[in-house]
């Protein structure tokens, strides 16, 4: 699991293009949206993608993104358990 958080960071920091970031500044426990990371819905679109095109998941539904995407972990643990 923490292999793929440490994988996730660094395609947060691409897909994001968070170039004053480094790996080791995201908490992986951290939100990503609001008072953590301060994402917006367009970096929200951007996850999407990355899970897509990356991971080959899908979110069938809209409103499991907010749960998906609170933090780092829990992206991770939603790509563990719907992986093929």
């Amino acid at each position: 699991m923490e292999e793929l958080i440490e994988k996730l960071k660094v395609q947060l920091i691409e897909q994001l293009n968070l170039e004053d970031m480094e790996p080791e500044d995201i908490d992986a426990d951290e939100p990503l949206f609001g008072t953590g990371l301060g994402l917006d819905s367009i970096d929200a679109l951007e996850l999407i993608v990355l899970l897509e095109k990356e991971y080959g998941i899908k979110i069938q539904n809209p409103k499991d993104g907010q749960k998906v995407f609170f933090s780092l972990r829990t992206m991770a643990e939603f790509i563990k358990e719907n992986q093929k």
